[in-house]
Formats: structure tokens, C-alpha cells, sequence
């Protein structure tokens, strides 16, 4: 049984070895060739030797010997041929093992190398990059999910143990205390309900149905047209058919929070303005400026813009990082861009493949 360490070395050994041993093998054997074709001077050349001569038998014996240090020269050869060219893989698979168990953070360092050594070593290290940035995202993800989840618990706690101590409370604080807590009960189920849709939604699309998301957005757009005119925005929808392949329930849910986030992310008197056609979901709204370098980080979960938007502390965090979740499983461009300069506000585009494909 051949170490796994060594397999691949003994087939380049053998990759190397063999041609080398075969054409050793042809030369020396051409002096054996000649002897055999010859005849003795003043014989007939149609008569064939019937003993080989003394020559011919030490012929073959050389031949036999050369053979012999061929094959083991050959494999000798072969193995450090293969040695050399395998070592430097082998300090960058330890180098690689010892990064990804220890410091994400250290890299290769091969970039000087212009071969396929340095090729593999500054794709290792970018993906020794992605690997850390995924890891602290998630880092990041788990410590602000277990501040958003202890903060409502913390404020149900006190509210509770002041309305107990109070001996003097009336049934109406009681009652106010009683309402508080149910609020901040209400919040958490949200926040729990944002949780499960964000990592179902990372799960992928295991069901795909047509369906009309015009109809969709239409019916997400009347829904909260109550909402708005109570914070005082417009919201406008130019909604044509627009047949796509998909999780419905999903791509409801991506309706949903794009418009919500337009609306409590909004100033008042802003506007809304919603456009379905060509399997394309455009929402833009006009709330405070965005800074062009700040779009993606609204995509990561629990990222907020400041305290000064309308309802910014309804808002569980989620909403746009659920979005980008639901329309990378649907294979869906996504794209942000900031309005026009002064003006604030932001256009986000959601892009659904054609019907068919």
C-alpha cells in the first residue's frame, strides 16, 4: 500500500521513469540488432548462423546489465525529478492546512511566483479572504441577533418588577404595564419571524411555480397604502403582468420588505415609487442622502441608517438583507443605487430571469 503522502510522486516517478527506461532500452539494444542481422565474411548471406557467436552472447549480457542500471537510474531519477517539482506544493498545502486552522487573517504570499504555483497560491488567499470576511459577518450577525433578541427580554423584565413593586400600583398602570409587555412580545415574534424567513430564504428555492408578480406587488402596494398616508408619503406603483418562475411565498416576502423598508425609511411628505415590467421590481423612495459607499452595508443584517428616518425603530434590520437572500436563490440581479445628488433617497431593482429559463 502506497502512503498518501506519496502517490502522486510515485506517479510522476513512474510518468518520468518509463519513457527514460524505454528509450535507454531501444539505444542499447541497436548494437544487438546489428550483430543478429550480420554474417561472418566470405559466408553466404542466405544461410543463417545456426550458434550464436561468442560476441553475441556477451552482447547480451552488456545489454542485460545496461538494462538493469537503466531501470534503476531511471526510477532514481524519476523520484527526484518528482521530489523537486512536488516540494513546492507541499510547503503550500502545510502553509494553506496551517492558515485555515489557525489565522485566516495570514496569506500565501506567492504573488511573485509567475507560475502555476503563484496562480493557485492568489486563489488560495482570495479565498482565504471570503472565508474571513463570511466568518466575521457572521460573528457580527450572531452577537447583533442576540442584542436585538436580550434588549425586548431586559425591558420586559424591568417593566414587570416595577409594576410588582409598585404595592400601590392601580389596576390601570397595571393594565399599561400589561400592554408594553405584549408590545415588546410582539416585536420579538417579528424579529423571530424576520430570522426564519432570512435563513430559509439562504436555504434556496425548493419549490418554482409561474405566477404573476405584477399581480403580486399590486396586491403588497394596497396594503400599505393606509400606511403611508399616515406618515404622510405618497406612494405611487406602475405595475404591468410580469410572469416569472419562482417561491411565491419568498418573493412575497421580498415584495414586503422592500416596501417597508421604503416607507419607514422615508421622510415625511417623501414619496414611493413602485414599477414592475419585464420581470423587473424597481422601488425607490426619498428619504435622507446615502452615501454610495454605505449601499452594500445596508444589505448586512441589523445595518440601519441613522435615528432620522420615519419609524427607524419598527424596524427589525432584516428587511434588506432578506431581500438580497430571496433574490440570489432566484437568481435575481440585485442592484442600489443612491438618487441623485442632494436629493437623497434610494433605488433598489430586482431582476428576475425570463419566463423559461
Amino acid at each position: 500500500m502506497i502512503p498518501r503522502r506519496n502517490r502522486l510522486r510515485v506517479q510522476l516517478t513512474l510518468l518520468y521513469a518509463i519513457p527514460f527506461f524505454a528509450t535507454g532500452a531501444v539505444l542499447s539494444s541497436i548494437p544487438l540488432f546489428g550483430a543478429e542481422s550480420t554474417a561472418p565474411a566470405g559466408s553466404a548471406a542466405t544461410q543463417p548462423e545456426q550458434h550464436p557467436p561468442l560476441e553475441t552472447h556477451g552482447s547480451l549480457t552488456s545489454t542485460a546489465i545496461a538494462l538493469a542500471v537503466l531501470t534503476v537510474l531511471s526510477l532514481l531519477v524519476g523520484w527526484w525529478v518528482a521530489g523537486r517539482f512536488l516540494r513546492p506544493l507541499r510547503t503550500l498545502t502545510a502553509t494553506a492546512r496551517e492558515i485555515s486552522a489557525t489565522n485566516l487573517d495570514r496569506r500565501l504570499g506567492l504573488a511573485d511566483r509567475k507560475d502555476e504555483y503563484g496562480e493557485l497560491g492568489e486563489t488560495l488567499d482570495d479565498l482565504f479572504a471570503r472565508l474571513g470576511m463570511a466568518f466575521e459577518s457572521q460573528r457580527r450577525f450572531v452577537a447583533n441577533a442576540s442584542h436585538e433578541l436580550r434588549t425586548p427580554l431586559t425591558a420586559e423584565r424591568a417593566l414587570l418588577q416595577v409594576a410588582l413593586a409598585d404595592p400601590a400600583a392601580d389596576p390601570e398602570e397595571l393594565r399599561r404595564a400589561c400592554a408594553e409587555v405584549l408590545e415588546l412580545g410582539r416585536r420579538q415574534e417579528r424579529l423571530i419571524d424576520a430570522l426564519l424567513t432570512l435563513a430559509s430564504s439562504e436555504q434556496g428555492v425548493e419549490r418554482r411555480l409561474p405566477f404573476d408578480l405584477g399581480a403580486l406587488v399590486s396586491e403588497a402596494v394596497d396594503a400599505r397604502r393606509d400606511e403611508a398616508a399616515a406618515r404622510g408619503i405618497r406612494l405611487t406603483a406602475t405595475v404591468s403582468a410580469a410572469p416569472v418562475v419562482g417561491d411565491p411565498n419568498l418573493v412575497g416576502s421580498l415584495v414586503a420588505n422592500l416596501l417597508d423598508n421604503a416607507l419607514r425609511h422615508n421622510v415625511r411628505g417623501g414619496r414611493v415609487e413602485v414599477g414592475v415590467g419585464g420581470g423587473a421590481l424597481s422601488v425607490g423612495n426619498d428619504g435622507p442622502v446615502v452615501p454610495a459607499d454605505e449601499v452594500d452595508g445596508l444589505f448586512e443584517p441589523f445595518r440601519q441608517m441613522g435615528g432620522d428616518r420615519i419609524g427607524n425603530t419598527a424596524g427589525h434590520g432584516l428587511g434588506l438583507a432578506i431581500v438580497r437572500a430571496i433574490a440570489n436563490a432566484h437568481g435575481a440581479a440585485l442592484t442600489a443605487t443612491p438618487r441623485r445628488a442632494g436629493a437623497g433617497g434610494l433605488d433598489i431593482t430586482v431582476t428576475f430571469p425570463a419566463l423559461g429559463r
